[in-house]
């Protein structure tokens, strides 16, 4: 992965981190899942959500936001 990437979200759900992955999107902000799972039993390991650094602040008030909003 590039520099500058931080990890803002991470879940052991996977349809709850492409969720936040959709939402950041939606926002025009670049973001990557990584999915550290262990591929045979899903019960180890995490999906996490990243986005460039400049991006942080932002997506974390868009988090929030729609945290307040549901």
């Amino acid at each position: 992965m590039e520099k500058n990437w931080v990890k803002i979200f991470t879940s052991f759900n996977f349809y709850q981190s492409e969720i936040i992955k959709q939402m950041l999107t939606e926002h025009q902000i670049d973001t990557v899942l990584l999915n550290k799972q262990d591929s045979s039993h899903r019960a180890f390991g995490n999906i996490e959500v990243y986005v460039h650094q400049e991006d942080f602040s932002t997506a974390i008030e868009i988090m929030i936001l729609n945290q307040i909003n549901t």
